[in-house]
């Protein structure tokens, strides 16, 4: 059950990652992106955890953060 709801989670990220990105401007101002880095982090660390660092990440980006442009997964 767990490998479905996380193969589920993947699934939807690389629907927005090939179909709705597409659509707009580049926007993420991290390398790698934050929908790549949400799926390798929850390829890497889980499901629950990894999607706690994605939320983490998206959190960050926005126009008026500090944050760094180069933010791999740890």
């Amino acid at each position: 059950m767990k490998k479905i709801l996380t193969n589920s989670v993947i699934l939807a990220i690389d629907f927005y990652r090939n179909c709705i990105s597409r659509l707009m401007l580049p926007r993420c101002r991290f390398y790698p992106t934050c929908s790549a880095y949400a799926r390798e982090a929850i390829e890497k660390k889980g499901l629950w955890p990894g999607l706690g660092m994605s939320l983490k990440r998206l959190l960050r980006c926005h126009p008026f953060s500090r944050a760094h442009f180069f933010d791999p997964m740890e």
